[in-house]
């Protein structure tokens, strides 16, 4: 940051992100040792003002500015509004205000009045494709580990677009992969999908080979074993099907299986997994690929519910003959 500001508002609706980027300010306004004298923090709820702004105008000690914090701030600013207005027409010299919020009106005077004095900071979630780019970045800044960008990519399938959960899980990940110098794909297989690709890989097998009856059973299983499935069996049927998809155009290419297995990362079922791929086309697997799609979006806006939507899901694919 080329530029210091005398206050920054950190407006983003994801805690998680808005979480990040606070700290990340604080490291480029602060260095580790001047913290201790120059760094204020307080939760909204609890702030006093006139605290706050006595913190502001202390000379610092031992540095040559105060920083001080005020999370969540919402309600702090509609509730000293009046006061705050006053201040940013004359903040203080040596003090720097950051207040993270979960909206910023651009319409109040506080906004209008912001860009003379400081700089808005807002903060939106990443789309959809550039999350695993965004959780390599997480991990690297919060837990200083390399995170390969195909295990981002899986977690991403596997847990959804919410970051506070794909955070959470990158933690554990830290902690499951200790001593290890990159968290890799197996990780977050061993660790959060191994037995729903399984399953998914168990289903589509049936589903393929005319099994309907059992499709349908290891599915329902799925959903009884573990209640969480009902958020990741979308991304592990999608897991699965997609490196279907790869290695099926690769094969039509003639490419070698055991190059094919090696580049996509087939480890275990290897001979089944190719059997599969001879019973199913191409265009059969881009139509599954397209239905779970929709049932995503469903899901995701209340339009249906993941165990009911798969299921109807397997019971069509085996009624037009998947395996034909």
């Amino acid at each position: 940051m080329t530029m210091v500001e005398r206050i920054y508002v950190i407006a983003g609706k994801d805690e998680s992100l808005v979480g990040a980027r606070c700290q990340e300010l604080l490291d480029e306004l602060l260095e580790p040792e001047q913290r201790m004298t120059g760094l204020s923090s307080v939760d909204g709820a609890e702030a006093v003002l006139a605290e706050v702004l006595d913190e502001l105008r202390t000379v610092p000690f031992l540095t040559d500015k105060r920083v001080v914090v005020v999370r969540d701030a919402d309600g702090f600013v509609s509730k000293h509004r009046e006061i705050l207005e006053k201040y940013f027409e004359k903040p203080a010299a040596t003090g720097i205000l950051v207040l993270t919020v979960s909206s910023w009106d651009a319409r109040t005077r506080l906004s209008k009045m912001l860009p003379k004095v400081g700089a808005l900071i807002e903060l939106t979630p990443p789309p959809r494709w550039k999350l695993p780019e965004h959780l390599v970045q997480h991990a690297a800044n919060k837990h200083k580990v390399r995170l390969n960008r195909d295990a981002a990519a899986m977690l991403v399938e596997f847990i959804g677009e919410e970051l506070a959960q794909l955070y959470n899980e990158v933690e554990k990940l830290v902690l499951f992969a200790r001593g290890e110098t990159t968290i890799r794909a197996d990780h977050v297989v061993a660790l959060t999908g191994h037995h729903r690709i399984y399953d998914a890989f168990e289903v589509i097998d049936a589903v393929i080979g005319g099994h309907v009856g059992q499709a349908v059973t290891r599915l329902r299983r799925m959903f009884e074993e573990d209640k969480s499935t009902e958020y990741s069996a979308v991304g592990a049927f999608a897991f699965h099907l997609r490196r279907m998809f790869q290695a099926k155009t690769l094969l039509d290419q003639r490419t070698n299986p055991a190059v094919i297995a090696k580049q996509l990362r087939i480890w275990s079922n290897k001979d089944r997994f190719f059997a599969q791929l001879q019973r199913i086309s191409l265009a059969q697997i881009a139509a599954f690929l397209e239905e779970l799609a929709a049932i995503d979006h469903a899901t995701k806006t209340g339009q249906g519910q993941a165990p009911v939507l798969i299921e109807q899901l397997v019971l069509r694919l085996a009624g037009a003959g998947a395996g034909r």
